[in-house]
C-alpha cells in the first residue's frame, strides 16, 4: 500500500488509518429537472453542490467525512442520474433503512427535492445501493 495514499486521523486518542482512494461521495440529481422542466444546467449543477455542503456540515465529525477532507486533491465524487422525484424519494427511502447518511437536497421556497449526496463512505459498502443509475449528462 502507498502511504501518500493513506490518511492517519486521530480522534479521541484513537487512530484510524483509512485508504483515501475507497472513500466516495455518491451525488444523485433528477433528470428530469432539465429534460422535462427545462432548468438551466447552471442550477441542476447548484443543487448538487448544495447537497454536497450540507452533507459535509452534517456529518463533519464523522471519521470518513474527516478522512475525505484530509487530503482535498484525491476527493471522488460520483454524479448520478434518477429519472423523476418518485425515483430520488425511493432511493432515500432505501438509504435511510439501510442507514446510510446522506442529504435530501429540497430546493426552497418551491419545495422541490432535487438531489441526494451522501456523505463519504468506503466504495464497497455503498456502491450496491447506486449500480442501476447512469452517469448524469447534462
Amino acid at each position: 500500500m502507498n502511504v501518500q495514499n493513506l490518511i492517519v486521523l486521530r480522534k479521541l486518542n484513537i487512530f484510524c488509518v483509512i485508504r483515501m482512494s475507497v472513500l466516495v461521495q455518491y451525488v444523485v440529481v433528477r433528470g428530469d429537472l432539465l429534460k422535462k422542466m427545462e432548468w438551466p444546467i447552471g442550477a441542476i449543477i447548484a443543487q448538487a453542490c448544495h447537497a454536497c455542503t450540507a452533507v459535509t456540515h452534517l456529518f463533519y465529525n464523522d471519521n470518513y467525512t474527516q478522512a475525505y477532507l484530509a487530503n482535498l486533491d484525491v476527493m471522488h465524487k460520483v454524479i448520478l442520474e434518477v429519472p423523476d422525484e418518485t425515483s430520488l424519494n425511493n432511493l432515500r427511502l432505501t438509504l435511510t433503512n439501510e442507514n446510510i447518511d446522506h442529504k435530501l437536497w429540497i430546493e426552497q421556497p418551491e419545495n422541490i427535492p432535487t438531489c441526494l449526496a451522501t456523505k463519504p463512505y468506503p466504495k464497497d459498502k455503498v456502491q450496491s445501493y447506486f449500480k442501476k443509475y447512469k452517469l448524469l449528462k447534462l
